[in-house]
């Protein structure tokens, strides 16, 4: 069974900064894009940061270099530094990955079960 399980959020104070991993385990074969999206209150889901499985990275538009996506693919992690958070960055954030199994040979959209990330003072 594939999963991801995500770590790392919290409470922090605006301007602060978090760290999230994400860590994807099971009988996987191969990962493609890995990423994270998040979902504020009262809002959809929306992309903030994914990453190819080469390094290349793209972001939303309001992170404004204020965050980085990094993976490790030996490890099978994806992780978000985040810096110089704003209360609006108050969300509860998902991993995502696109998984290819060993059970299907197929890929397939994989998510976490998301950490709550609170930016308040």
């Amino acid at each position: 069974q594939v999963q991801l399980v995500e770590s790392g959020g919290g409470l922090v104070q605006p301007g602060g900064s978090l760290r999230l991993s994400c860590a994807a385990s099971g009988s996987i074969y191969n990962i493609n894009g890995m990423g994270w999206y998040r979902r504020a209150p009262g809002k959809q889901r929306e992309l903030v940061a994914k990453i190819t499985s080469g390094g290349e990275p793209n972001y939303a538009e309001f992170v404004e270099g204020r965050f980085t996506i990094s993976r490790d693919n030996a490890e099978k992690k994806v992780y978000l530094q985040m810096d110089s958070l704003r209360p609006e960055d108050t969300a509860v954030y998902f991993c995502w990955a696109l998984i290819i199994p060993r059970t299907t040979f197929y890929g397939m959209d994989y998510w976490g079960k998301g950490t709550l990330v609170t930016v308040s003072s």
